[in-house]
Parts: C-alpha cells; sequence; structure tokens
C-alpha cells in the first residue's frame, strides 16, 4: 500500500504544479486583459485547456489510486477521500505528514488560482460593460438628429424677433 500512496502524493504534487502554472498563466491574463490583447488571450487560453486535460486525467489517477487504496484497506471506495486517508495513516506518521503536506499545498494552489480567475472574471466583466457602453455611446451618436449650432448669441431677442423695432403699444 505505501507504493500506492507514494503514487498518490506523486499525482497530487503534479496537479499542485499545473494549479501553479494555471496561476501564473492567470497573472498574465490580467494584463492582457487590460491591454485588451485578444491573440494574446485566445493563446493563453489555448495553454489553459491544455492545463485543464491535465488535471482531469491526473484526477481520474487519483480516483482510481484512492479506489485501489480503499480496497487495500476493505474501506468502501465511494467514500475514499485524501483527507479520510490521512487519517487511516495514524500508524504510519511520515508518510501521512508527507500526504497531508501535499493534500495542503495543492490546495493552497487551487485556491491561489481561484481567487486570481475571479479577479479576471470581474476585470472581464467590467470590459464587457465598458465595450457594452462604447457601443451604445456610438449608436447614439450616429442616431442623434441634426440640430442647429447656436452660440451665445442665439436667444437675443433682437435676433430672434429681427431688429424692426415692434413694439406692442404699437
Amino acid at each position: 500500500m505505501a507504493s500506492l500512496v507514494e503514487e498518490l502524493i506523486n499525482v497530487l504534487t503534479e496537479e499542485e504544479k499545473v494549479y501553479r502554472t494555471l496561476a501564473a498563466n492567470g497573472e498574465k491574463k490580467r494584463q492582457i486583459i487590460i491591454d485588451a490583447d485578444i491573440p494574446a488571450l485566445e493563446a493563453i487560453t489555448d495553454l489553459d485547456q491544455q492545463a485543464g486535460d491535465e488535471l482531469l486525467i491526473m484526477s481520474n489517477k487519483q480516483v482510481s489510486l484512492l479506489t485501489d487504496i480503499a480496497n487495500v484497506l476493505g474501506k468502501s471506495d465511494e467514500k475514499m477521500t485524501v483527507t479520510r486517508l490521512i487519517g487511516y495513516l495514524g500508524t504510519q506518521p511520515d508518510i501521512q505528514a508527507k500526504l497531508t503536506a501535499t493534500r495542503d499545498s495543492l490546495i493552497e494552489a487551487a485556491a491561489q488560482m481561484k481567487e486570481i480567475n475571479d479577479l479576471n472574471s470581474q476585470l472581464l466583466a467590467q470590459a464587457i460593460e465598458l465595450t457594452e457602453f462604447d457601443i451604445t455611446l456610438f449608436k447614439s451618436m450616429k442616431q442623434a438628429p441634426e440640430t442647429a449650432n447656436y452660440d451665445r448669441n442665439a436667444y437675443n431677442t433682437g435676433d430672434i424677433l429681427g431688429s424692426s423695432g415692434f413694439d406692442a403699444k404699437q
């Protein structure tokens, strides 16, 4: 079973590396979004997709390893999690500590990536809002009725009524 746990630790470590890569990509995305560099955003999104594919493969491997470990321990595989496994390793404190540290590091990396993605999501929402405002503004400018341009003398009654000297007393 020790080899299964070691393999699980290796998978979790690889997952953490991918999450750290995604977090670094997220940091790069922030400036790309600010710069409105669509080609760069597409390129980094492709990298994120590849990383997501890697995470899916690792997640499947993690589930498979946890199932195997549950079978070795005689436990129900549907209830086996890394945290429960840590609890079962009480008699092996070295492996327990290593698995705990790996799990905690993975959780930290995933939380960091989530925070960066949340910030980027807000930034994208603001960029979309600004773009919609610009589009509305441009549409309204195009559809605005033509009006005469008046200068400051436009409301001079002499200009409006003419300088005929109209007098109401006449």
